[in-house]
């Protein structure tokens, strides 16, 4: 790090605060007399089992700050008055739980009066769309994954490819954190390290014009809050297990041999005071492993030094060698690992250390159709994350707290068929950032010719160790240093106020590379040259930092948050400045032009975003808000630093660049909360976004025959919708709860394929851009949850979707012409899934047996569908003369498969239906 920067990072630290995401709320109330109904002063509120409190003011008001997401007690006491205890008390992060109460004179008896909290189904301070999703809420529903709660949400889809999309928003567009440390890998701004639901506390999402603290997402925030230990010991452990039930057996290979073991999974948690270091210093730690052999199989008729020998002189006398075993292989199996560690030290009352160690390892593969009897030649990808928190939150007055953060994450993620080997050929656990000096590739890597397929475009590889046309290798290690600190003040009834930042610095390390093996150059597997264009590396070190301001202001009949946001991102790169020679490599560069002026440093990029929120409280059980603001985020950084190097290539390569702009979003939501019974609300919010400066692929022509692709900022987005959400809790004395959440939406947008934004350097010409329906666009979508039982006793849930298709893009089969672009629909999807659970008390353990079964009605969920007709079942192509020679070579030859069945396509389905069985004990 740079002098300039370090004192930088220093000035940062002393003059402002951190911070991305809030983990805590708070409990405001007043208190008055029963009889005479006026204020009540220096009545004493304690939070039990904490050191959290408070007093009434002249105004009977009292306020409780900095308490962490969950369920609570209030005991309020007085000199002359009868003491009260308040339970249920619910506490969100970033909300306010408001618990007005009376108390009455002190009588003779000194028994404690229990008042359970009526806890309101819509609040006051709402201003915009936020959904919280408790420990107990989670537990009572048939889901294993944060990604199948997020899709529970309204406004929240998801797209072909299983990614989750807000509000129409793209799913980069996503802000995920963790005990308000985020998450995200910038590389792709993905999600970074997974976390099991036995670990989270509270989990929430936050769909609309989120405040000023959250940053560098357009589309909306997703922030978890793990648990906690407590002062006594507490823990859970549980195994289910299973395999999917369908009669689908023309659609799934091997679907119908059932195993209940395809699926594992188990789960631990453990939490309490440290032994002999009493309540001062606790302990929460959970764990979940689960592997799957998944429901796509192939068969293994051939193995990858298997070929297809073709007479050159007689095309029709075909030699298929078929090695192969004949046995079943899973085609997209997966196995994975999650546990969370936190260690809490409390020295004083107000004082607080928490420690927190998140790990996370999956290990997959991915089905690939055209190796389906060769099942042996598609790679493995490898994930491993860990994220270490270290936090101190102090108490500086009842008004006043402060949070610091330093926080440390890493991903990795690796690709490959088969693993690197050193000299001695021992294999190598290769990562990005590593030098490849002495290392080689393994000589199971299959020479060219072995991947040729039958003379028709509709067959299977019969043997090689192509993937989706090439043998290659893929290493990738990102690492984020942060550090943050959050002040947060009430300074008076009225205004809370929230000032801070964060900085981050990165370090990316990359690496891909294609492995060469041809019967002439490379007789052996060989990693190709790092100089060449089919090697690709770099190691890059940009920063960022960012400081907001915001003032949440209550009054009784308004609520205003208000807020500003700075953000400032250092690509520390290089990027092209010719459009006609957009590297130094580039052959036919003028003598004239210096090579070196072609690149120039990228330029830091700033952003000032302000944001507004305001809730009108019509009356006690109605409120309406409306919210405005400026978003920004930086584009993931592969594209800045793709191909980094400029090299040239055969064919339309593709430049990354350094220079964009950050992507900006305007948005605009107004929203009506109704409760209508005690147990009963509504919420209907319209939401409006404008979006600018997205990332784009430009296809730039030279002349006749040269082009190149160059990422620019040059897409845009328009989206509107409204969402309808019906809620009805269960309370004590009613068995049932539902939820029922409508959203209508239109997301539009430019073409994203490179042709839509080509432009010809000769002729200046560019074509016109058209706005079409984005492709992750679900007009209709319908979630619905239901669930009936009695606490601690038994329980059966469902969960219910129900969804209009997503586009997709036409083709006139009969002149082989695409129409507009995503100009059709796809089908309808809908699934169900059922929990049922039984609790029983044993030696003051609670013993649960449950089910599980995802898609009970097996329904058949076109996720991709064929162009030429629409539908995943059948493609015109299959009448075509190609099909009819392959079909007949199939007739003369076992080993060769027919058209149909090239065109049976089980990935184009989502899953069939899957039934799990298992128990759980309770302490």
């Amino acid at each position: 790090m740079s002098k300039k920067l370090l004192l930088m990072a220093i000035l940062i630290f002393t003059s402002c605060s951190f911070v991305f995401a809030g983990t805590t709320g708070k409990i405001a109330g007043l208190v008055t007399d029963t009889e005479t109904g006026e204020a009540l002063i220096g009545i004493n509120i304690l939070v039990q089992g904490t050191s959290f409190g408070a007093a009434t003011d002249i105004e009977g008001n009292f306020i409780i700050n900095n308490l962490s997401p969950g369920t609570y007690v209030l005991i309020a006491s007085g000199v002359g008055f009868q003491k009260k205890e308040i339970v249920d008390v619910k506490v969100r992060a970033d909300f306010t739980t408001r618990v007005d109460f009376t108390m009455s004179t002190e009588s003779i008896t000194t028994e404690v009066v229990v008042v359970r909290a009526e806890a309101k189904m819509v609040r006051r301070d709402l201003t915009s769309s936020h959904v919280s999703i408790d420990a107990e809420q989670i537990e009572s529903l048939p889901v294993e994954s944060i990604t199948q709660l997020l899709t529970l949400q309204a406004g929240i889809t998801q797209g072909a490819d299983g990614a989750l999309h807000i509000r129409g928003g793209r799913s980069s567009e996503i802000g995920y954190s963790i005990n308000g440390v985020g998450i995200n890998n910038p590389y792709d701004n993905s999600k970074g390290v997974a976390i099991a639901t036995n670990a989270v506390q509270e989990l929430a999402v936050v769909s609309g014009t989120f405040n000023a603290e959250y940053g560098n997402a357009l589309s909306g925030i997703v922030n978890t809050v793990t648990k906690e230990g407590g002062k006594t010991y507490t823990g859970s452990a549980s195994f289910y297990t299973g395999d999917y039930l369908s009669s689908r057996t023309e659609m799934f290979t091997n679907i119908d041999d059932i195993d209940v073991l395809n699926t594992s999974v188990g789960e631990a948690t453990l939490g309490g005071p440290v032994p002999f270091l009493g309540n001062k210093v606790r302990f929460f730690g959970s764990g979940r492993y689960s592997r799957s052999d998944g429901y796509l199989y192939g068969i293994r008729e051939h193995s990858v030094s298997d070929s297809v020998y073709i007479d050159p002189y007689d095309t029709d006398n075909i030699n298929v060698v078929s090695t192969g075993d004949g046995k079943y292989v899973a085609m997209n199996p997966s196995e994975s690992i999650s546990t969370t560690a936190k260690l809490t030290y409390s020295p004083i009352s107000t004082l607080k250390f928490n420690y927190d160690l998140i790990y996370s390892n999956s290990e997959y593969k991915t089905y690939d159709h055209d190796n389906k009897y060769n099942p042996d030649a598609a790679p493995t990808s490898y994930s491993e994350s860990f994220l270490n928190i270290f936090e101190i939150r102090h108490v500086l007055s009842n008004s006043t707290f402060y949070t610091l953060r330093a926080s440390y994450n890493q991903d990795d993620y690796k690709s490959y068929l088969y693993p690197l080997l050193d000299a001695s050929g021992n294999e190598v656990d290769f990562y990005a950032g590593m030098s490849l000096d002495g290392l080689h590739a393994d000589p199971r890597y299959q020479p060219d010719y072995k991947s040729t397929t039958l003379p028709t475009t509709i067959a299977f590889q019969n043997g090689g160790t192509y993937y989706y046309g090439e043998q290659s290798q893929f290493y990738r290690r990102t690492q984020a240093f942060g550090a943050k600190f959050d002040l947060t003040s009430q300074l008076n009834n009225t205004h809370e106020l929230k000032f801070g930042g964060q900085f981050r610095m990165y370090e990316l390390n990359y690496h891909y590379f294609t492995i060469i093996r041809d019967s002439t150059n490379f007789t052996s597997a060989t990693i190709a040259p790092e100089t060449g264009n089919l090697h690709n590396s770099y190691k890059k070190k940009p920063y960022e930092f960012s400081l907001y301001i915001q003032d949440k202001m209550e009054y009784k009949s308004i609520i205003l948050n208000i807020g500003l946001r700075y953000d400032y991102f250092a690509p520390k790169s290089q990027y092209s400045t010719n459009r006609t020679y957009p590297t130094p490599y580039m052959n036919g560069i003028p003598s004239y032009i210096d090579a070196e002026s072609l690149l120039a440093d990228a330029s830091v990029k700033q952003q000032l975003s302000p944001r507004v929120g305001i809730s009108f409280p019509i009356t006690d059980q109605g409120i309406i808000h409306f919210s405005y603001g400026h978003f920004v985020q930086l584009p993931s950084l592969k594209f800045l630093y793709t191909n980094s190097s400029f090299k040239t290539s055969t064919g339309v390569p593709t430049f990354g660049n350094a220079d964009l702009k950050p992507e900006k979003t305007v948005s605009y939501e107004l929203g009506l909360q109704q409760q209508l019974l005690d147990n009963l609300a509504i919420n209907v919010t319209g939401y409006y976004k404008d979006v600018r400066n997205l990332l784009a692929r430009q296809r730039i022509r030279v002349d006749g025959d040269e082009s190149y692709n160059k990422y620019v900022n040059k897409d845009y987005a328009n989206i509107k919708g409204f969402v309808f959400s019906l809620t009805k809790r269960r309370t004590p004395s009613d068995m049932f709860s539902f939820t029922l959440d409508y959203t209508f939406q239109v997301a539009e947008g430019n073409d994203t394929d490179p042709e839509s934004f080509f432009f010809d350097l000769s002729s200046g010409s560019q074509v016109e851009k058209i706005p079409v329906y984005l492709t992750w666009d679900r007009s209709h979508q319908l979630n619905s949850t239901f669930s009936i039982g009695e606490s601690q006793d038994w329980n059966v849930a469902l969960i219910g979707k129900l969804g209009s298709g997503l586009p997709y893009t036409p083709e006139q089969y009969d002149k082989q012409i695409y129409l507009k672009v995503n100009s059709g629909r796809k089908p309808t999807t809908f699934s169900l899934d059922l929990m049922a659970e039984k609790t029983f008390t044993l030696y003051g353990f609670d013993l649960t047996a449950f089910v599980k079964i995802f898609n009970l009605f097996d329904t058949l969920n076109e996720r991709v569908v064929y162009a030429s007709t629409g539908s995943a079942g059948y493609t015109l192509a299959a009448t075509t003369s190609t099909a009819e020679a392959a079909n007949r070579m199939a007739e003369g030859n076992p080993a060769v498969k027919t058209a149909d069945e090239y065109y049976t396509r089980p990935d184009f389905y989502s899953s069939p239906r899957e039934f799990r069985f298992g128990f759980s004990i309770d302490f």
